[in-house]
């Protein structure tokens, strides 16, 4: 059964054979459509509405429940706590005793998140709800404590962040940088602004770090995933 907060179901839609490479757009606007959420992700997304806070497309969180499943997370960082979208979707994926602690700088967002949290059947003690900024709180973290962390906030800041959860993931656990590709200017060498440059440093400091194996998902504003080492991996690497 899948937890609460996790699809509703999956939307297989009519698509025909072709002889013909397929549309990467196409393929892309398919995964974003074939995941349905359920009552608690779309009042959260209702709530996130009316206060304006940005959320998570339904294909980046599956995906986040995903990764959550695949690496047992008993531990889980989200920076960007919004309304509680991509709250509801972690913890969905999450061990049953799971711990997320989630950071924003929005008060009303925490009680929002809340709200969902709540409505999900998601006991309090889940659930770590830190107000202030992530540059601020990140630091206080303890080093390789989380499974997955989950950076949404400023691109301006990702290479900041990313710095954070190299330090805060433990072996076999995952790092995901939402809006990873600075709005499809990632790849364009015309593009000099400084969220541009900032999302190729945080991408350069992944690709550099011999203990991650890193991919490129293009779901929502594009996602950047890594794998951290196994513990024998990472000494080795290491030394």
């Amino acid at each position: 059964m899948i937890p609460s907060g996790c699809i509703d179901a999956l939307v297989f839609l009519n698509v025909t054979g072709t002889e013909h490479a397929p549309d990467p757009g196409s393929l892309t606007a398919y995964a974003e459509s074939a995941i349905a959420e359920d009552d608690t992700l779309r009042d959260a997304r209702a709530r996130a509405a009316e206060l304006g806070a940005p959320t998570i497309t339904p294909a980046v969180g599956a995906t986040l429940c995903m990764l959550a499943r695949l690496t047992d997370a008993h531990s889980a960082v989200e920076v960007g706590t919004g309304a509680g979208v991509g709250g509801l979707w972690i913890l969905g994926g999450m061990s049953s005793e799971g711990i997320l602690t989630t950071i924003d700088d929005e008060s009303e967002h925490h009680a929002a998140a809340r709200a969902g949290f709540s409505a999900a059947g998601i006991s309090p003690s889940r659930t770590r709800l830190i107000t202030g900024r992530a540059a601020d709180v990140l630091p206080r973290l303890a080093d390789a404590s989380y499974d997955l962390i989950f950076i949404n906030g400023e691109v301006i800041d990702q290479p900041r962040y990313v710095r954070e959860a190299l330090r805060l993931v433990r072996p076999r656990g995952v790092i995901v940088v939402h809006d990873a590709a600075a709005g499809g200017k990632i790849a364009d060498p015309d593009f000099t602004d400084p969220e541009t440059t900032a999302a190729r440093e945080a991408a350069t400091i992944i690709a550099e770090d011999e203990t991650l194996l890193p991919v490129v998902i293009p779901l929502g504003e594009g996602l950047l995933a890594a794998a951290k080492a196994p513990v024998s991996e990472t000494d080795s690497s290491t030394s």
